[in-house]
């Protein structure tokens, strides 16, 4: 039997040397013994799968709210295929792909109901009480707000995911540096985290598009005028035939993160031996990223991104229902507002701590698109049952 000292070993064997290794890792905030047979990194891993906001992934909203279709993705579907692409690079550039996995099925835990909607919505409501950002909602989750075990709250996950859920966007606002010294602003993160926030960016472009597709809102006439699409359904990689044809989107998906995850092997892969990085310490003093594309790939995923966002989420059925999934928490804010009452005795808790605005906010924030939407009826609906 392989015990966690094994592991280990496996990992300063067979890893990069400027990979993150569990054993070399700075530790949790409240102590714990260590897994007979799973490392930190792979034990954190598996409290994130286990926790109850990883479950709410699975009815919040990517682009298509959860009603609107059952093959549509959520956060929670996002978040696997995106932990497939991040550790399929790990393993490439030699990084530790536990951490990688860990910290991306952890990176969309903070996202309340109705997607960025959802969030600007709150951000809006809490502006002038320190405001709503997802990863710092994650952040909050995995620290506080889960209640899974009798000796600490939240999670108490290993620094090294903690500090790739917060950074794993690098460059972030004053309002998030502000009271999270504990990660040293001035310091890259590690590989590990760029890869979880490339990786994320993969995932959600390249399947925004298939969901686009599928919707019908996208077709391959509306994006010819696109480089990069045009570069993954040209030239003989995939096939058209005439009317719909689900295997013409998946192929020209399945080359699009093939044509990505090449590129930003091969980028990063240069970035490292050109900086002679050789530890996880060279990676912190650096003042950019390591892990990206090539310059000619990102100007051709900035007119990818613009198509998307015009012909996409700009689609007035997607604004539709972005501007519902606002109304919706702005009605539930102020009717929690104005009776505290009305939010359940177990949400409550932490309010002599964290205000009344704070634990409204995790209350809305930690709803699915289907409870927000129930309980919106359950409070404004005369006929509907409490």
């Amino acid at each position: 039997m392989l015990t966690r000292e094994d592991l280990e070993q496996r990992e300063t064997a067979a890893l990069a040397p400027y990979a993150c290794r569990a054993r070399e890792g700075r530790g949790r905030k409240h102590p714990e013994s260590e897994h007979p047979y799973r490392t930190s990194y792979q034990r954190d891993r598996d409290r994130i799968i286990h926790s109850t906001a990883f479950r709410r992934l699975e009815y919040k909203t990517q682009v298509f709210v959860n009603h609107e279709g059952d093959h549509y993705r959520t956060r929670l579907t996002h978040s696997l295929e995106a932990a497939q692409i991040g550790r399929t690079i790990a393993r490439a550039l030699g990084l530790n792909e536990d951490l990688v996995e860990a910290v991306i099925l952890a990176h969309d835990l903070g996202h309340g109901p109705f997607g960025h909607a959802g969030q600007d919505a709150l951000h809006a409501l809490m502006r002038q009480h320190g405001g709503f950002e997802h990863n710092l909602q994650t952040l909050r989750i995995i620290d506080l707000l889960e209640t899974r075990y009798q000796a600490f709250p939240g999670l108490n996950l290993t620094f090294e995911v903690r500090e790739g859920i917060l950074k794993h966007l690098f460059q972030y606002s004053r309002q998030i540096q502000k009271g999270l010294s504990e990660f040293g602003h001035s310091s890259s993160p590690s590989l590990e985290a760029q890869v979880a926030n490339i990786a994320d960016e993969i995932a959600y472009d390249s399947h925004d598009l298939d969901d686009g597709f599928r919707s019908g809102l996208l077709s391959d006439e509306v994006l010819k005028g696109i480089p990069l699409w045009r570069r993954v359904t040209q030239g003989g990689h995939v096939k058209k035939t005439k009317g719909p044809d689900k295997t013409f989107i998946s192929s020209a998906v399945r080359r699009l993160i093939d044509l990505q995850v090449t590129n930003l092997l091969t980028a990063s892969a240069k970035r490292i031996r050109a900086f002679r990085i050789r530890t996880p310490q060279d990676v912190r003093r650096m003042k950019s990223p390591l892990i990206g594309f090539s310059r000619e790939l990102v100007k051709e995923k900035v007119l990818l991104k613009k198509g998307l966002w015009e012909h996409l989420y700009m689609h007035y059925r997607v604004a539709r229902m972005s501007e519902k999934g606002k109304r919706v928490i702005r009605g539930l804010f102020n009717v929690y507002l104005k009776d505290r009452d009305q939010i359940p005795p177990q949400n409550r808790k932490r309010e002599n701590q964290d205000g009344l605005h704070r634990i409204i906010c995790d209350y809305i924030a930690g709803m699915t698109d289907r409870f927000a939407l129930d309980e919106y009826r359950r409070l404004f609906d005369p006929f509907e049952k409490v």
